[in-house]
Parts: C-alpha cells; sequence; structure tokens
C-alpha cells in the first residue's frame, strides 16, 4: 500500500532529532509498505518563501518544506498549508495519510480526507495530552486535538497510559495502541566489554528540566562518596554545559562523563558498554529509551510515570516514585549490593523483539491501514 506520514515533528536542519521517532515508524512501515514523508517547518532565519529539501532518508523518499516564519501565527499557519499543499502535490496519492501527534499541522490530514477522500490515521505522543496535563494544556488545542482525532479513522496512542488520557477527552473514534518501535538490528547484545570494576550507568535524553539530569548524577555523586564503584555517561541533544559545569563543582569529571548528541547507532553502542540504564523523568508518555536498553540486553531503573509503568517489569527494570531521589539513591544502593534479580541479557532482549521491533510494528499499522481501505 501506498502510505504517506505526515507529523506535527520529524527530524530536520533546525531539530535534528525531533520527532525521530515518527521517522523510526515511518521507517517499520516501510518493510511492508511503500512509504513517503512530508513534513513543513518555519524557519525564522530564511529569507526565500519555501526551501523544498527533497531527499532519501534510509531508503525512504523525504520531502522537508522550509518556510519563511513570521511574528504572526495567523499567517504562519497559511504558509504552512500551502506549503503542505505544494508538497503533496508532488508525492504519490496514498492509500492511507498516516498523520503523527494532535496538532493543528494535523488538520492538513483532515483536509486531505475531506478534498481527496484520502482516509487518515493519528498517531499519538505527546505529553500535553496525558490527564496530568491536560488541566494545563490550553482548550484550543484540546478542541482542535478532538477535531482532527473526529475525522481520522483511528487514533493510535503509543501507550495504554496515553489511550486512557485520550479517552477523558472523549473521542468517538476507534483508538488502538500501537507502541513506538526499536531497531533491533541496531539495538543489540553486544560482545561483553572488558571487565571493570565500575557499575556503569547511563542516561540519554533530550536533557530538558523534567527528564532530571542533575538529579541523577547527585545520586551517582552520593553512591561514590559512599564508596561504590560506580560512573555514569549521561547527555544527548540538550543543554550540556550546565551538566558539565555541576560535575566539575562536584569534582566528579573521574567516574561522570557528559556527552553531547549522539546518532541512533551511537546511543546503542552507549547502552551496549553500560551495565543498567536510569531514566528519572517527571513524564513520559511510553519511554523509547527502556526498550532500546532492552534490546542490548540492559535492565532499566525508571520513574513510574504514563508509560513507562507498562514497561518496568519483574526481572526488566526497577521502578521509582517520580522526584523522588532519596529512593533513586535507595535502588542505586540496592543494585550496587546486588540484591535485586534480573533476567538474562537474551530474555531481556527478547521482550523488546516480540514486541517492539521494527517487523511486529509494522504488521500492527499494516493491519490497521488494510482494515480501513477494505
Amino acid at each position: 500500500m501506498k502510505i504517506l506520514f505526515i507529523s506535527s515533528w520529524f527530524p530536520n536542519k533546525l531539530e535534528p532529532t525531533n520527532g525521530n521517532f515518527v521517522q523510526r515508524h515511518a521507517e517499520a512501515v516501510a518493510l511492508l509498505n511503500d512509504v513517503e514523508v512530508l513534513h513543513v517547518i518555519g524557519d525564522n532565519n530564511q529569507e526565500e518563501e519555501f526551501i523544498f529539501d527533497d531527499k532519501i532518508l534510509n531508503g525512504i523518499r523525504t520531502l522537508v518544506i522550509y518556510y519563511k516564519n513570521s511574528n504572526n501565527p495567523a499567517l504562519n499557519i497559511l504558509k504552512r498549508m500551502k506549503a503542505y499543499k505544494s508538497g503533496f502535490s508532488k508525492m504519490k496519492r496514498p492509500d492511507v495519510v498516516h498523520a503523527n501527534v494532535l496538532h493543528n499541522n494535523m488538520l492538513f490530514a483532515v483536509y486531505l480526507k475531506k478534498k481527496y477522500k484520502i482516509p487518515f490515521v493519528v498517531t499519538e505522543h505527546w505529553t500535553a495530552l496525558q490527564a496530568e496535563n491536560l488541566s494545563k494544556t490550553p482548550f484550543i488545542i484540546k478542541r482542535i486535538a478532538k477535531y482532527i482525532a473526529g475525522n481520522a479513522s483511528y487514533v493510535l496512542p503509543v501507550s495504554y497510559n496515553l489511550k486512557e488520557s485520550l479517552e477523558l477527552l472523549q473521542f468517538k473514534t476507534p483508538m488502538k495502541v500501537i507502541s513506538n518501535v526499536v531497531d533491533t538490528d541496531v539495538f543489540t547484545i553486544a560482545q561483553e566489554a572488558e571487565d571493570s570494576e565500575n557499575i556503569k550507568f547511563v542516561h540519554v535524553s533530550s536533557l530538558i528540566s523534567r527528564k532530571r539530569p542533575q538529579e541523577i548524577i547527585q545520586t551517582v555523586v552520593r553512591l561514590r562518596e559512599k564508596d561504590y564503584p560506580v560512573s555514569l555517561e549521561i547527555g544527548g541533544n540538550g543543554d550540556t554545559d550546565s551538566l558539565i559545569r555541576l560535575v566539575r563543582e562536584l569534582k566528579a569529571d573521574s567516574y561522570v562523563h557528559v556527552f553531547g548528541a549522539l546518532r541512533y547507532e551511537q546511543v546503542a553502542e552507549k547502552m551496549q558498554r553500560s551495565d543498567y540504564f536510569i531514566l528519572f523523568s517527571d513524564n513520559e508518555t511510553q519511554g523509547c529509551v527502556i526498550l532500546e536498553s532492552y534490546a542490548c540486553g540492559k535492565p532499566v531503573i525508571s520513574t513510574m510515570v504514563g508509560g513507562t509503568t507498562e514497561l518496568i517489569l519483574d526481572g526488566l527494570g526497577i521502578g521509582v516514585r517520580k522526584n523522588n531521589t532519596e529512593e533513586l539513591y535507595n535502588v542505586l544502593e540496592d543494585v550496587c549490593r546486588q540484591k535485586y534479580a534480573f533476567k538474562n541479557k537474551e530474555e531481556i532482549r527478547r521482550f523488546a523483539v516480540d514486541g517492539y521491533s521494527r517487523e511486529s510494528i509494522a504488521r500492527k499499522f499494516t493491519e490497521i491501514y488494510q482494515e480501513i481501505v477494505s
């Protein structure tokens, strides 16, 4: 089938990792279908009205259109829709549009349905639509989300927690949970590294405040001060400068290493060289990094928030309460004391492969596409 992916978020020259989970969904679907990607984004520094970046990425034709951003939100919406229409005219006519994120960008999917009778589904990832955030999310955003969802054939949240949250918006459209995907050909069990006396923890994220990277560093430093042989690799595509300053202030340079943005393959290498992955977020719609760590055969210590509660299972990971650094310390101390029994690395990986591999997710999406065009 011909599938056109459009998304409110997608990697581009301005935000190279934004929505990379959508890109991985598209790559998974392309295993069984003919996939193209169309994305539109505004650029504040652009002189030209529109720039078309049309290329093949990982075997998929991907057209990203940049428009000249302005200070007028209404004008930007008009420019965005004009860019989408222009881009669509250059793509194959799809059997199904696969939209992502119930943001006003996806009004274009509604337009395609009404003008060309092309059905669409929406995969949802947005923390703004989680139950705990709904009271803070502006009414207009929720209204637009409900309108887009009302025109979709399916809404496909990436976790059951997010599905339950969307149900509070009283969508009448059928919903089915289809997870984020892990490339289990990249995230694999590596050959054993050289023996190290240190217990090696790793954290990779956008490093925004709700990921709480500072608290992770401070907790590992506490362990080291108690003479536990621990080390930490922490970083990602965010504010690393403040973390480097913190590490220096704590005189932890010898065992805490801060790194910058990584390619997908480099994230896998970090996980493969670690013993445990730490996630201490205030909120997650799912937590792709948990699945990536499992695919490498590595256990996870994570806050039990949002979709992570569905992934932190006995023998695979240990859960801690949100914003509870004392509990995080106690759990990591017990990990150092080997008080937890984890499954072996092959069993941990099997969990990720069986439910979250590209092949598994491709089949689930394709079944949905076939259902709505039959």
